[in-house]
């Protein structure tokens, strides 16, 4: 039975936005980038995406050349390594505050801590009796309390709902399967009040992966399916397959895996909380089994070509729709990973209203 061999990286605090420190160090070979955001790789020059907004392409401009969050703490210091990037959400957290008026409860539900984001103009009518449940990114090292506001403040003024964003356990401090038995632990809560039919789940990057490995623990633990989940910017299997970890980092002036990449290729095997883990268990990644594929929700995914996700989420959706399950596949072009956490970008509105709408007609039915 083996061990994970392609973990995500402590450093995906950083990955959420630039898709920086899950690739080697600097010693490894990176694109170079022009003062105009031009990516040359091997002598092949890449552009930023012309069918960017404005916005989005000052955003990559910015990214590119800048490289704002290029540096961080070492990965071993933890409190250090999430107070650097509570500090990085709570930059993206302000123009969304600003920009969605939500009122916050924090509560205790089933013994989990949990973030619970209303509008303030109230739910409408049609809300009254549906929920949606946030599993927050951050590489189940951090974003607590603050990537998961990132994700649901503005979709709970924008479809006027309930938003239960739970800040589930996370390593180094605790294994797998701590953050899917919390995720469990709340939606029973949650079902003594709602019908699983107005219920929907949803995260990004690991928040995404939770999602899955939700779903999978539902079905072992006899829960019922909520009416639709959002795998956003993370797929059902190992995050690092296919083409896109490979191109992310130079497309993003970062760097391709070297000498202190797993002898696969991959990115360093860093993750704390899959450590234990067995990649061939579907409760880990859901992709395992084709029988629990065939037992999923309605499944959003969210991704961009940019982003080092982007072939198992292309991977994933494939694979939940020969099993006959309903998927929509949203995919925005020459962004990085969870570029949505922007929200000045008009992209990032865009994957705003495709959230609340995808979960307004599915549980609505």
């Amino acid at each position: 039975m083996g061990k994970l061999s392609r973990a995500l990286g402590v450093g995906v605090y950083v990955s959420l936005v630039a898709a920086a420190s899950i690739f080697a160090p600097a010693q490894s070979t990176a694109g170079s980038v022009r003062p105009d955001g031009t990516v040359v790789i091997n002598d092949l020059p890449v552009p930023i995406s012309s069918s960017l907004s404005p916005e989005a392409h000052a955003y990559m401009l910015h990214l590119l050349v800048d490289k704002p969050f290029s540096e961080g703490p070492s990965e071993s210091d933890i409190k250090a390594l999430r107070a650097f990037q509570d500090k990085i959400m709570n930059g993206f957290l302000q123009p969304i505050r600003s920009r969605y008026q939500v009122d916050i409860e924090h509560k205790t539900v089933a013994g989990v801590y949990t973030d619970i984001v209303t509008p303030s103009d109230g739910i409408a009518p049609k809300n009254k009796d549906k929920v949606l449940l946030n599993v927050h990114g951050g590489g189940f090292i951090t974003g607590a309390r603050t990537a998961g506001l990132v994700e649901s403040v503005p979709i709970a003024a924008i479809e006027k709902i309930k938003v239960v964003t739970i800040n589930y356990r996370m390593g180094p401090e605790f294994k797998f399967p701590a953050a899917s038995e919390d995720v469990a632990a709340v939606y029973a809560e949650i079902l003594k009040e709602y019908s699983p039919q107005h219920i929907g789940l949803y995260g990004c990057s690991a928040g995404g992966m939770l999602t899955g490995m939700s779903i999978a623990w539902f079905h072992a633990h006899h829960l019922p399916n909520p009416a639709a989940v959002g795998v956003l910017c993370a797929g059902l299997g190992e995050m690092f397959v296919g083409d896109a970890p490979r191109l992310a980092g130079p497309l993003n002036g970062m760097s391709t895996p070297g000498a202190s990449a797993n002898k696969t290729g991959g990115p360093r095997p860093t993750l704390a909380y899959l450590s234990n883990a067995n990649s061939k268990d579907p409760l880990v990644y859901p992709l395992n089994s084709t029988l629990l594929l065939a037992r999923f929700p309605p499944t959003l995914f969210v991704t961009s070509t940019r982003g080092f996700e982007f072939s198992s989420v292309l991977e994933a959706d494939n694979a939940l729709v020969r099993q006959g399950i309903e998927t929509e596949l949203h995919v925005w072009d020459g962004l990085p990973h969870a570029f949505w956490y922007n929200s000045s970008l008009p992209e990032s509105r865009e994957v705003y209203d495709v959230i609340a709408r995808f979960f307004d007609s599915h549980l609505s039915k």
